[in-house]
């Protein structure tokens, strides 16, 4: 029973129409339509239906596997962008926000304190570590 719960779930698509058919469907009006002579032919698109979301799909690959310790690193590394220590990611340059910084600590503090008991130890270990290191450096950078 635990092993079924820790794959997730199944969408399973029971709709009567399909791609198939509404393909059918489309090509059969287009050659109803009258095509005007001084219009120039339409190209019709080399990509088969479903490829562009199949690349998609490999596109997003790239990716690491969200979890919740990918979770909590993607926003310490906003937090750490904000901070001023370490550039941002799109412009290459180191800029402080110590608001938003502030913003996202509060975030994790909310989120170790909504998930308390409820994480693996890692997890919890993670959280408090990240959450420890980030408020010493909002201090350092503040001032305060």
């Amino acid at each position: 029973m635990e092993e079924q719960e820790k794959k997730g779930f199944v969408v399973r698509d029971r709709r009567k129409v399909s791609l198939d058919d509404l393909e059918g469907d489309v090509k059969k009006e287009e050659a109803k339509e009258e095509k005007k002579p001084d219009e120039p032919a339409k190209e019709e698109p080399k990509t088969a239906p479903g490829e562009e979301y199949a690349k998609t799909r490999t596109e997003a690959r790239r990716y690491p596997e969200v979890t919740f310790s990918t979770f909590v690193f993607s926003l310490s590394s906003s937090a750490l962008v904000h901070l001023g220590e370490v550039p941002d990611p799109v412009t290459n340059k180191v800029e402080k926000d110590l608001a938003l910084a502030k913003q996202i600590i509060d975030t994790l503090a909310m989120l170790e304190e909504k998930t308390r008991g409820n994480l693996e130890r890692d997890e919890q270990q993670l959280l408090q570590t990240v959450l420890y290191d980030l408020r010493l450096r909002f201090v350092k950078q503040s001032g305060k």
